[in-house]
């Protein structure tokens, strides 16, 4: 009987990439965040009407992001501290 030839494993989906935003926290402050979002959250604010309640729901998925993006920023600092406390 013929071994069966031997396909390697397929690579997980590794999901969409975004390049300009890696290299935006990357290299990113704190106040770069905030100046970022800041601008978005004072947009959002100048609407009227009817779009005043999807801003509110936009609003509020923005600061969710604004927070996630600021852990993301506090873990880089503290893996930066330890990488030159190793040193």
């Amino acid at each position: 009987m013929p071994k069966a030839a031997k396909t390697p494993p397929p690579e997980p989906d590794a999901g969409p990439m975004y390049p300009q935003i890696e290299a935006f926290i990357e290299r990113a402050s704190a106040d770069e965040v905030q100046a970022l979002f800041g601008a978005l959250h004072e947009s959002l604010a100048g609407l009227k009407g009817p779009k005043a309640d999807h801003a509110k729901k936009v609003n509020k998925a923005i600061a969710r992001t604004e927070e996630l993006l600021s852990h993301l920023l506090q873990v880089r600092e503290k893996l930066e501290a330890d990488r030159a406390g190793r040193r």
